[in-house]
C-alpha cells in the first residue's frame, strides 16, 4: 500500500489540469482496488462564479468528476508502465445521490472502490464525504483507451 499520491504525480498520472484538475493528493492507496483521493475546495474556483454568486456551491457534477479522477490515478498508478499512452474515459454513471451541498471551505474526501474489473473496463463504487459525513455517491464505469484512438461516434 502506497501511503499517498502528491499533485505532482497526480498530474503526471492523468491528463487533467487547472481548471478542471479536482484531486489535490490521494491517499489509503490499494492497487488495482481502492483509494481515497482529497479535493481542497476553495472560494476561488472559477465555478463559484456563477455556481452560485451569492451562495457558493460545488456542482454535484463536479464532485462525481473529483470521484472518477480519483479513481483514474488509481488505475494508472496500479498499471503505471502500462498507462502511458492511455487515456480513462467515462463510460457511465448510475445512481448518482447529492446529499448535502459542498461549500468553500470545505475538503472532501473521495472514496473510490474498484467493485468489477474485466478486461479494460473498471466498476466503481464513489463516496464523496466531508468532515466523515457522505455528501454525494455514485457507481460509475470507466475505460482504459489508447490515446491516439479516434473512434467515429
Amino acid at each position: 500500500m502506497t501511503d499517498s499520491i502528491n499533485i505532482e504525480k497526480i498530474m503526471k498520472l492523468i491528463p487533467h489540469r487547472y481548471p478542471f484538475l479536482l484531486v489535490d493528493r490521494i491517499i489509503d492507496i490499494v492497487p488495482n482496488k481502492a483509494a481515497t483521493g482529497i479535493k481542497n475546495v476553495t472560494f476561488n474556483e472559477p465555478h463559484f462564479m456563477g455556481h452560485f454568486p451569492e451562495k457558493p456551491i460545488m456542482p454535484g457534477v463536479l464532485i462525481v468528476e473529483a470521484l472518477a479522477q480519483t479513481a483514474c490515478a488509481l488505475i494508472c498508478h496500479s498499471v503505471e508502465e502500462e498507462a502511458q499512452n492511455k487515456l480513462v474515459y467515462f463510460m457511465s454513471i448510475e445512481e448518482a445521490k447529492f446529499r448535502q451541498i459542498v461549500t468553500p471551505g470545505d475538503q472532501l474526501h473521495l472514496h473510490v472502490e474498484c467493485i468489477k474489473s474485466r478486461a479494460n473496463v473498471g466498476k466503481f463504487k464513489g463516496e464523496a464525504k466531508v468532515n466523515g459525513k457522505l455528501v454525494s455517491e455514485a457507481i460509475f464505469t470507466a475505460m482504459i483507451g489508447d490515446k491516439n484512438d479516434k473512434s467515429d461516434s
